[in-house]
């Protein structure tokens, strides 16, 4: 007897195969060399600064790295891109807030307090390559702390959203790349305008999501799953809607048929949102808000502040 089942009149959904990243410290350090050897072209006689420079990306993203580590992040791997900086990549099934509170801030809250450690021993001592260490160390992980997508202040940021997350995302990427676009031509700066330009395109696909999900939520269908937990039917309701909101997609769905099962499959799982359980309490939320404002404002408030005196250093030069 046929199988009353509605779920089972759909047919199984392609299996996406997952590429399997394993962690390389071979091509961690290629990476470094080709991030040292980039700077090195271009600041030739600056060899203490790209050594501080690599030193500085390396130790921010270890902090990283071994929370991701520590919370069972699985296809880790660090990596550093030539003339912009540094990652740390890695991915789990199901995501917890404060986890990914925590490996986010494990890079700069780290960075900015060794910044300013060594600030206070280079005052203390006077010494000269100290001082510009801890200045790098504060500039870099300060920067990094501020709320613009991509930095690490910008997916603190994020977390925080629950509410209307996907119009949030598309705004906020929208100004991080206006932001960086005019800084960059306002300080003739070639690396900001390629990230702001580069922000753009990811601005065209929060709001591609965005749209997209707004119909998914009007049809009733659930989205905030993994592609693996998704349903024969679901992933159906879901190709349908994908195939009407993609005109040439649908062409070559209709042409090709089984050929592009896989293509569609990947824009299913690209419409999909990662599961985040919402397990950060209130009071370690205004705690991480009060660190955050804190690291940002201390190193500003003393450095431009009468506590430190640094006629010392400006005489050596």
């Amino acid at each position: 007897m046929a199988s009353q089942n509605p779920a089972d009149w759909y047919e199984s959904k392609p299996v996406l195969e997952k590429v399997k990243v394993r962690s390389n410290w071979g091509l961690t350090l290629f990476s470094v060399l080709l991030f040292a050897l980039s700077f090195l072209y271009l600041f030739a006689d600056e060899l203490d600064f790209i050594f501080y420079l690599v030193l500085v990306l390396f130790l921010h993203e270890s902090g990283h790295y071994l929370l991701m580590k520590l919370f069972n992040y699985q296809d880790l791997r660090m990596l550093f891109i030539p003339l912009m900086g540094a990652f740390v990549q890695g991915s789990k099934k199901h995501y917890s807030q404060k986890e990914s509170f925590l490996v986010i801030v494990a890079g700069p809250f780290p960075g900015v307090v060794f910044g300013l450690i060594l600030l206070f021993l280079a005052n203390q001592y006077q010494q000269t390559w100290l001082l510009e260490l801890s200045f790098l160390f504060l500039f870099l992980n300060v920067i990094n702390l501020l709320p613009i997508d991509p930095l690490d202040g910008g997916q603190l940021f994020k977390l925080f959203v629950r509410q209307k997350r996907d119009l949030f995302l598309l705004l906020f990427a929208l100004l991080s790349s206006l932001l960086m676009i005019s800084v960059g031509y306002l300080i003739d700066s070639w690396i900001l305008l390629a990230f702001g330009l580069l922000m753009s395109f990811k601005v065209r696909s929060f709001q591609r999501n965005y749209q997209l999900r707004q119909i998914l939520d009007q049809q009733g269908i659930d989205y905030e799953l993994n592609y693996e937990d998704l349903s024969d039917q679901d992933y159906h309701r879901l190709k349908t809607v994908i195939l009407e909101e993609n005109p040439k997609l649908k062409s070559m769905h209709d042409a090709h048929g089984a050929a592009v099962q896989e293509v569609v499959a990947s824009h299913v799982n690209a419409v999909l949102s990662v599961p985040i359980t919402r397990d950060a309490s209130l009071l370690f939320r205004i705690l991480l808000v009060c660190s955050w404002l804190l690291l940002i404002s201390l190193p500003v408030f003393l450095l431009i502040g009468p506590f430190l005196d640094f006629t010392w250093y400006f005489e050596t030069l």
